[in-house]
């Protein structure tokens, strides 16, 4: 074979040679190289490896504003004070040389301090009968809504003298004045009477307003006990002797339930069911006063 003929055989050979390779790099499968993931797209949040994918924030609503409703209150009316008197003191028939004293009488004169009160015949005292009629007409005033204020706090002390008496009720600002006694007179005369002072310490106006509280008074305790027939008219009386009254500047009484030297008056003070009745219209007359 020639120069020329060897020559092509072998360009024939390197060829074949060549295309064998090809083929074989075919067949080998091998992956094409990764391609690059796509960049994300929408929300920025990160899911968190530890957590897992990421929540939702939890959404919040205010809670709806809204304004109270003005609250009113009634307003109040302070409940009315009245002063009850119970006339003398346990303690004063021991202590002449206070109760002797003398004290401004309201005329421009003197009086005694106080004095020990009267008695049954049978020995039952002016001082516990109005005392504990006294505490009775208390409670039934304090049930309905009146403030009650005594001139003394109990039945064994001496005093207080009259002219303090007389001068509570303006301190304290009261409606009226009750003071709570009972007769002595001579044993044939019976019932009660309510006394007002004729001097009418507290003006016109307060004149007026004590008329209203002797009558209410004298009209109430007529249920329990006859109207005085053997002193005033009609159950009222007026004199210008008592301290007590004379300096009392706001409407005031004197209230002599009874004569505690009559037998069928004596019967009714003494007992516990007829100083109740008494108090239940004692403290009926003030209420009626009161407009309560």
């Amino acid at each position: 074979m020639g120069p020329t003929a060897r020559g092509t055989l072998r360009g024939v050979r390197a060829a074949a040679v060549l295309l064998a390779a090809v083929v074989v790099l075919a067949g080998c499968g091998a992956d094409p190289a990764p391609r690059a993931a796509a960049p994300a797209t929408g929300s920025a949040t990160t899911a968190d490896p530890t957590t897992g994918p990421p929540s939702t924030p939890p959404t919040t609503t205010a809670p709806p504003t809204t304004t109270p409703a003005p609250t009113t209150t009634a307003p109040t009316t302070p409940a009315p004070v009245v002063v009850l008197d119970p006339g003398h003191n346990g303690g004063n028939a021991a202590a002449p040389g206070t109760i002797d004293a003398p004290v401004p009488d309201g005329t421009g004169g003197t009086k005694p301090c106080g004095t020990a009160g009267t008695a049954t015949d049978a020995g039952y005292p002016e001082h516990a009968f109005t005392w504990d009629t006294a505490l009775r007409v208390r409670d039934l005033l304090t049930a309905a809504g009146v403030q009650v204020v005594l001139t003394r706090q109990d039945d064994t002390g001496v005093g207080p003298c009259v002219d303090v008496r007389g001068q509570l009720g303006a301190q304290v600002g009261a409606a009226a004045f009750v003071g709570i006694h009972g007769d002595g007179a001579a044993a044939g005369g019976r019932g009660f009477h309510v006394i007002t002072s004729s001097l009418d310490p507290g003006g016109p106006q307060v004149a007026a307003a004590t008329s209203t509280l002797d009558t209410d008074l004298r009209d109430a305790l007529t249920a329990v006990e006859p109207v005085s027939d053997y002193l005033g008219t009609d159950g009222l009386d007026s004199r210008g002797d008592l301290a007590g009254l004379n300096l009392n500047t706001v409407p005031a009484v004197y209230v002599e339930c009874g004569n505690m030297r009559n037998a069928a008056d004596a019967a009714l003070m003494s007992s516990d069911p007829g100083r109740q009745a008494l108090a239940d219209r004692l403290a009926a007359g003030v209420l009626a006063f009161l407009g309560r």
